[in-house]
């Protein structure tokens, strides 16, 4: 599977003379609207369309035990009181039945009216009693849903940031992972309404059980009138919420590159780049579009679930009529008495509302159960794709990394990143790896620290295969800068340890600091160590680049790693910055393995062996002075560095 991008731009829009465009003010040129994402595959096909009536409803059960298994989890005694306020709320119901019942034989009989309510009151003291029970459980039951919602969206929520956490490295380059996890994230929403959705339709199953025994005791063909009655509109529930889901599903895609590009032109990071280069206009009529192509797929359904409503709607108008009717054709003709038709009125309108909340509730389970079902089926890929490779590992010093004829291919793509590559680093020495954009450089360093496993081939730690090795036991010993670092919008002393402190005290955080030359920039800030680095949020703190490269290297020399790599770490840093850096690295370089990725080849000299990568492979390795009289590559690449 792979997406699509097509462009709706009209050729002719484009196909302007030299003159024409000399002639044209900048701007005249309409700009094109966002790209469609089609998709052709496993995810080109909403997974219900082919799905029958009774394949979706008989989802209910399986989601109420999918709920009731989650929340079981949470509190077991919220779940105790969710599970007996229905009971209760149904005895209450047949009671008040049964009271109603009672109290209308004295009330409709002959006598006085002091006689007759003297007559009724047990009878009403009961009623009085059995609602005042369903109130109370009711508002128990209330109380249940508050203790358990808001940790059930937290847990929900948490499992599906450590999922995406902790899955291999390699599935987020598959088509579609982001877009299932767009999908999934609404599941996530839905949790804060679910566990309301199951209370109420369990309670409503209850009473609506309860007050149906009570009509098929007083006549049996109410009944089957009051399910045709409902029955309507349970189908048309049921049938807007496949076209709801139906029109999620169709905007996934949609919605998940309108959220990405909302944070990118929103974050004040890329504001300067975004007025200064005239963005807002596009991106603003950017956002419309596509926000507007998520609107007209919701419109065009409209008139689908307006059919869907009147029909039901008619159809239960029908049989409610029908129903209403053969209870009064009952009352006139005898076949009930005057007191059993009131008690029948009342048990026709309890009926009625139970089975229509049955409905309703049913109805907003099943909605919820489709996105459950995506979130379930993304946490459970997510599971299968985390790392799961072999129990050995990695303790004490690593002494030697040895790479065997490794390659490794991104999906989708036609040629393998690294293609053959056999490199052995030993502990105290320093790799520098160069070569142009898309080398493959930094995929190298990904399968040395076994994010990535090898397709082809073996990495070897200390003598034993990374896919024999908990990766755990190697990121442990791993410090990497990488040229995309995060900036977290956490206090300096987090951003350093990553919330891994070694000790109680701030001794090892300043020695890092002072390794990479931030601290006088530290302390200058509002509240040192505990400032914030968010500018956006209110006592927030910002860094330049150059300082926030310097914080993302003092974060892997804290981590005092057995392997240290460094990819472009100082593309950002003034001279006196990378420099200092440089210097720090020589100097701890005895104790670990080292590697650093740079385009700048002046930096290579303090390493102890430098390899050239080429479309994945080698082509050339040795010492500075070697190769730069090698007449190679690395030769004509520091001649034209030497040249600008």
């Amino acid at each position: 599977m792979s997406p699509q991008h097509t462009r709706d731009t009209d050729p002719e829009e484009l196909n302007l003379t030299s003159a024409e465009t000399t002639n044209n003010q900048v701007g005249s040129i309409p700009p094109p609207p966002p790209a469609e994402i089609t998709y052709s595959g496993e995810y080109s096909v909403n997974p219900l369309g082919q799905a029958s009536f009774g394949k979706l409803s008989a989802q209910i059960p399986t989601v109420l035990g999918r709920i009731i298994r989650m929340a079981w989890r949470i509190d077991r005694r919220a779940v105790v009181w969710l599970l007996a306020c229905p009971v209760l709320t149904g005895i209450a119901a047949a009671v008040l039945l049964a009271a109603t019942a009672r109290a209308m034989r004295p009330l409709l009989s002959g006598g006085t009216v002091t006689d007759r309510l003297h007559q009724a009151l047990p009878a009403l003291v009961v009623v009085g009693i059995a609602a005042g029970l369903a109130r109370t459980a009711g508002v128990v039951a209330t109380y249940a849903e508050r203790r358990i919602t808001p940790r059930l969206t937290t847990e929900t929520d948490t499992a599906l940031v450590e999922a995406v956490c902790r899955v291999e490295a390699c599935a987020h380059a598959v088509d579609g992972f982001s877009d299932r996890q767009e999908a999934a994230e609404m599941g996530v929403i839905r949790t804060q309404v679910m566990v309301t959705d199951a209370q109420r339709f369990l309670s409503a199953l209850i009473r609506m059980v309860t007050a149906s025994a009570a009509i098929s005791v007083l006549n049996p063909l109410l009944l089957p009138l009051l399910l045709l009655a409902v029955l309507p509109a349970g189908v048309g529930a049921v049938l807007t919420a496949r076209v709801d889901y139906a029109i999620h599903y169709a905007n996934i895609a949609d919605r998940n590159v309108r959220g990405m590009m909302r944070w990118w032109s929103t974050t004040p990071k890329y504001g300067d780049e975004v007025r200064a280069n005239s963005m807002t206009d596009y991106l603003v009529f950017w956002y419309r579009s596509l926000s507007q192509r998520c609107d007209a797929r919701t419109l065009a359904a409209a008139p689908r679930t307006l059919r869907i409503g009147l029909l039901s709607s008619l159809a239960a108008g029908m049989f409610l009529l029908a129903t209403w009717g053969a209870l009064a054709w009952l009352a006139v003709t005898g076949r009930i008495a005057l007191a059993l038709a009131a008690t029948a009125v009342v048990a026709v309108q309890t009926t009625l509302a139970a089975l229509s909340q049955v409905i309703t509730n049913g109805a907003a389970l099943f909605h919820t159960s489709l996105y459950l079902t995506d979130m379930q089926t993304f946490l459970d890929d997510a599971t299968a794709r985390a790392p799961k490779r072999g129990p050995l590992q990695v303790s004490g010093p690593v002494d030697e990394i040895r790479l065997d004829e490794v390659v490794y291919q991104y999906p989708g793509k036609d040629k393998p990143a690294i293609a053959g590559v056999s490199l052995t680093l030993r502990r105290g020495n320093i790799l520098a790896i160069v070569g142009a954009n898309g080398s493959g450089k930094s995929t190298l360093t990904r399968l040395i620290t076994g994010i990535y496993l090898a397709d082809k081939g073996r990495v070897i730690w200390n003598g034993m295969d990374l896919a024999d090795v908990d990766p755990a036991t190697v990121w442990q010993k791993t410090g990497l800068v990488p040229q995309l670092f995060a900036q977290w919008p956490l206090r300096v002393r987090e951003n350093i340890t990553l919330g891994q402190p070694r000790t109680h005290h701030d001794e090892p955080v300043w020695e890092a600091v002072d390794a990479v030359g931030m601290r006088e920039a530290i302390d200058d800030l509002p509240t040192g160590l505990d400032t914030l680095l968010a500018r956006e949020i209110f006592g927030g703190a910002e860094l330049s680049g150059g300082q926030w490269q310097r914080i993302a290297c003092s974060r892997a020399l804290y981590r005092q790693p057995a392997l240290l790599i460094l990819d472009e770490p100082t593309s950002q840093m003034d001279p006196r910055g990378e420099h200092q850096i440089f210097e720090r690295i020589k100097a701890i370089a005895a104790d670990r393995i080292t590697i650093v990725v740079t385009h700048r080849l002046e930096n290579t000299k303090l390493a102890d062996h430098i390899v050239v990568l080429e479309e994945g492979r080698i082509t050339e390795q040795g010492r500075y002075d070697d190769l730069v009289h090698a007449g190679g590559t690395f030769a004509e690449l520091l001649a034209l560095s030497s040249d600008r």
